[in-house]
């Protein structure tokens, strides 16, 4: 097998065990390795056929940008198009959708004669966009009625304890997708449609930013304890320690990849 192919052929077997760590986003059974040496197969090579040929834009979408997040694709790297299309069983213009709607959420840039790659944000980069977020979030917490219903805190409570679950458990993906829950669960509270659109807008744009802090204990623990002083907050209707604790919850993974580029120069 030529060292290109034997390449192709490691990168789907990464894929798929990635994929499927904590439980796959799709329903679609995990494939033996047999299937992804097959999938690596140059042209004009038998290939066993799929049940299905495609899967959903946002499926793929969301696959994608965990993959940035959890750096299987990492900073300036190239996103080809032929080999999103065999992974995802995928036509052409269902990944170049794809590629378009990560490029308008801000984590691929594409270049003419160049294709697309993941966007490796700058120092400056992410602490504006993190100081934007901190506008927004903070002035979210401050629309949203307190002392929260019970009827309503409960099924943010649910959330949060899938969080705890999943950080006990170290399925990192499973924590990505809680805390995402999380916070858009509260965020929603707040009754503006325009602000929550805008909030979870500038969250997907900082997702390169959140490996560090997603991969270690102790930052995790530290985002369980603070996501229950949020939710103590709610309940009592303590709205000056909601806002607070907004804003600081965003500070560990913004410098977190402030040292990291710091080191890397």
């Amino acid at each position: 097998m030529p060292p290109s192919v034997a390449w192709r052929s490691l990168r789907l077997l990464i894929n798929e065990i990635i994929d499927n760590l904590g439980g796959s986003l799709s329903d679609k059974p995990v494939n033996d390795k047999m299937e992804a040496l097959q999938d690596a197969m140059p042209p004009g090579r038998t290939r066993r056929p799929r049940a299905a040929d495609s899967q959903p834009l946002q499926d793929i979408v969301r696959r994608i940008e965990e993959d940035i997040v959890f750096r299987v694709y990492h900073p300036r790297e190239r996103l080809v198009e032929d080999e999103l299309m065999q992974r995802f069983h995928a036509k052409r213009h269902i990944v170049r959708q794809a590629l378009a709607e990560l490029e308008r959420d801000g984590l691929v840039m594409r270049k003419p004669n160049s294709g697309a790659q993941v966007r490796a944000l700058t120092a400056k980069e992410a602490t504006e966009l993190y100081a934007v977020r901190e506008i927004l979030e903070t002035n979210c917490a401050r629309l949203i009625p307190l002392p929260l219903a019970a009827r309503l805190l409960a099924p943010i409570e649910k959330i949060q304890r899938e969080h705890a679950a999943a950080i006990k458990s170290n399925d990192v993906r499973a924590v990505f997708r809680a805390n995402l829950a999380f916070h858009a669960a509260i965020f929603r509270l707040c009754g503006n449609d325009a602000l929550v659109e805008a909030i979870a807008d500038f969250a997907r744009r900082t997702h390169p930013v959140r490996l560090t802090t997603l991969v270690t204990q102790q930052y995790l623990e530290q985002a369980r304890n603070q996501h229950d002083e949020i939710l103590h907050a709610l309940r009592e209707g303590e709205r000056a320690r909601l806002v607070t604790l907004c804003a600081r919850h965003l500070k560990p993974s913004r410098e977190a990849y402030l040292r990291t580029i710091e080191h890397l120069n």
